[in-house]
């Protein structure tokens, strides 16, 4: 019923600390459906799995930007940093699951949003949902990004 795409390594993201080990995350795309553009279906890969709790676009001194874009990258580096305490990097991330208190925000900064998840993320694509939520914990937060993360073993 469904075909894979063949297993690639995906690129690593760019970052100050040492290049992590390579990933084997394989896209998912089933037959038949349109190549999806800046995200995958589903991801599959073996190895040792590492979750993130929902992180914010705070910095490591609990300061948030006002511009929606910079907390999202912002967000992503926070996910990076807890996935590279496990051993990995943004190329090991199989799934983000994205909160955002305002999707016109989103949708509106696509074009400026590209430039700055690859900044953090590179040419990874995994698999992402994007959701409203009525509020974050953190009143200054206007996303909120979950990930998983498959390390090889």
């Amino acid at each position: 019923m469904t075909k894979t795409a063949e297993t690639a390594r995906i690129e690593p993201g760019t970052g100050a600390a040492p290049a992590a080990s390579p990933s084997l995350l394989q896209a998912l795309q089933p037959e038949g459906w349109p190549q999806p553009r800046g995200y995958a279906n589903g991801m599959a890969g073996r190895g040792r799995m590492a979750l993130t709790g929902g992180q914010i676009g705070w910095t490591p001194d609990g300061k948030f930007s006002d511009v929606f874009v910079e907390q999202v990258r912002q967000t992503l580096e926070n996910v990076v940093a807890v996935v590279r305490a496990a051993g990995g990097g943004p190329e090991h991330i199989a799934r983000l699951t994205w909160y955002v208190t305002d999707m016109e925000a989103y949708r509106n900064c696509l074009k400026d949003l590209g430039p700055a998840y690859r900044s953090v993320m590179g040419r990874n694509f995994p698999a992402m949902a994007v959701v409203q939520v009525l509020s974050l914990v953190e009143p200054e937060a206007m996303v909120e990004i979950e990930g998983t993360a498959i390390l090889p073993e």
